[in-house]
């Protein structure tokens, strides 16, 4: 079997006990951004599986926009990343 070389671990472990690997994370020609595919980009990051600016290269995300999916994240949990959801929990 064949493994692509990747930098960076191939796998990480999350709290609950499941395996977040490379294959989970979403296609680099993602363009329709749901909330499941957020989460795995702001766990992948948040547990070294893939660094920041990888991720917003990798995704051609701005910082901001990046650093707000992981501020709701942290403040409201997974919901606050869905689109209709978005006003309940934005703050001005």
């Amino acid at each position: 079997m064949y493994l692509k070389k990747v930098d960076g671990p191939r796998a990480v472990t999350l709290p609950d006990g499941t395996v977040l690997t490379q294959g989970d994370l979403p296609a680099p020609d993602t363009r329709r951004w749901v909330a499941s595919r957020k989460l795995a980009v702001v766990r992948g990051v948040l547990y070294g599986l893939i660094s920041q600016e990888d991720a917003c290269d990798r995704y051609a995300l701005s910082e901001d926009e990046f650093c707000e999916w992981i501020r709701a994240v942290s403040l409201h949990g997974e919901e606050a990343l869905k689109a209709t959801a978005l006003k309940e929990f934005r703050q001005l």
